[in-house]
């Protein structure tokens, strides 16, 4: 028996198959990507969250309008960091505030006034992207025609996203429909100014604490130009051209692999994926784009610096953390890219989790754990701390929600969502990565706690 029902799951026990020790033998996927169990108490994200939070955010001269109630737009404020060099982005929030009479009579007008007034309040917003929540898929606001209309008044591309919170089973949904609408109708629409034989995009690189400002540096230090990231730190006109790439790289192989298969469908680019975190992932990539743009003695000499200036650090981490275990509880991807990191470090992953996770998220895992791996799909509360306590991990990987149960149970923590000191992407994040390691578990704090809480 592969599959675990932890005691905290027995009034649920449709809970059991999303939960598994590896057994290399044996091999069996948590079931994954299915609606939650009524009665278990998700930390999942919803589709609206996925879309906007995720991957329309991030573009930084976007006004970001949350079409429903205030509650949805309250959630835009301080969520992910995904950084950037202007002073709209992440600073202001737009919102429609759906009441119960909009509920009753449309939202439209409001919609076409919010529009306008956002863009008369902020005229450097290079486009306005709106955001349908729940409330208006239930009341059925033409937002299309709505957004037709504002865009035609102010001069500038209003584009809806049909992301209610309500669509799916998690917010990898709303990755899908923000890369499909941005794709259909963006993506084209304008040329590059020039182009070169060594334009590419990295796709699903967000800027969380700076992580786009450390790996994008790497391949133009190789001689490749980058023509977009999408979407950290992005402007709006940095993604129409990505058509006229001649390669697409992947990084977060969960939100953002759609839209770089669509545009090899219709446009013919072709797209590699990748992991940025870790030396060896890190090298690896450079490596892969070096061979494709035949700039392999390049993408060899930024290695060979990048190692040199901070192999050592590495290696002086290693030491004050080789012998380690941790749980890593991540969205989806960043659970397996951080596995083999870890292992640089001399730390081994006995548990892994995620939220939103697909069946290739889990495939990745397995291959890179041993036997007795426990692995958990879209975890509750009650779950992650049945095993924290039970296989006392050193340390824990994961967002914000779980921070404080973590420092009650007397284990030390790091916050994988948005990170602690970051970037960590990169051979110079990597180190970021390991400090804040080193600084979460070799803390004299922990010499203070006299006796870890148990679950009652």
């Amino acid at each position: 028996m592969t599959t675990i029902l932890p005691e905290c799951d027995i009034p649920i026990p449709q809970r059991q198959p999303h939960i598994v020790c590896h057994d290399p033998e044996n091999m069996v996927l948590p079931m994954c990507n299915v609606q939650t169990v009524p009665g278990d108490m998700t930390e999942r994200g919803c589709t609206f969250a996925g879309c906007r939070g995720v991957v329309g955010g991030p573009v930084k001269d976007a006004i970001q309008l949350v079409h429903g109630p205030i509650g949805c737009a309250y959630y835009t404020w301080g969520t992910r960091r995904n950084l950037s060099d202007t002073k709209l982005h992440r600073k202001y929030c737009f919102s429609t505030d759906l009441t119960e009479e909009s509920v009753i009579y449309g939202g439209a007008k409001k919609l076409y006034n919010s529009i306008i007034e956002s863009y008369e309040l902020f005229p450097e917003g290079k486009a306005v992207f709106v955001y349908s929540t729940c409330v208006v898929g239930l009341i059925g606001d033409d937002t299309e025609a709505i957004c037709k209309q504002a865009s035609e008044k102010i001069g500038i591309p209003v584009i809806a996203f049909h992301c209610e919170g309500f669509r799916g089973v998690s917010q990898s949904l709303g990755h899908h429909i923000a890369n499909r609408t941005l794709f259909e109708k963006v993506v084209g629409t304008q040329e590059p100014e020039i182009t070169t034989p060594y334009d590419m995009c990295i796709v699903g690189e967000f800027n969380i604490d700076g992580d786009a400002w450390i790996v994008k540096p790497l391949f133009e230090r190789m001689g490749v130009r980058v023509l977009s990231v999408f979407t950290g730190n992005a402007s709006y006109n940095d993604i129409p051209p990505m058509h006229r790439a001649k390669l697409n790289i992947v990084q977060c192989q969960r939100s953002s692999t759609y839209i770089a298969k669509m545009i090899k469908e219709r446009y013919g680019v072709p797209y590699i994926n990748v992991s940025l975190f870790g030396m060896k992932q890190t090298a690896d990539a450079l490596r892969d784009v070096g061979k494709f743009f035949h700039l392999e003695e390049n993408a060899e000499k930024v290695i060979a610096e990048e190692l040199a200036k901070y192999q050592p650090m590495i290696d002086h981490y290693r030491k004050k953390l080789d012998g380690r275990n941790c749980f890593i509880y991540q969205g989806a991807p960043r659970a397996w890219h951080w596995m083999g990191p870890m292992r640089e470090l001399g730390i081994e992953t006995i548990l892994t989790a995620t939220t939103f996770g697909h069946k290739d998220d889990y495939e990745k895992i397995m291959e890179k754990a041993k036997a007795g791996h426990i692995c958990i799909d879209n975890p509750n509360a009650l779950e992650i701390e049945e095993y924290l306590v039970k296989l006392k991990p050193d340390f824990f990987i994961g967002g914000l929600k779980e921070k404080y149960l973590t420092y009650k149970l007397g284990i030390p923590f790091i916050n994988g969502h948005s990170y602690e000191e970051g970037p960590y992407a990169g051979f110079e994040g990597f180190v970021n990565f390991a400090k804040d390691i080193d600084i979460a578990v070799n803390s004299p704090v922990w010499k203070f706690i006299n006796k870890p809480l148990e679950v009652n």
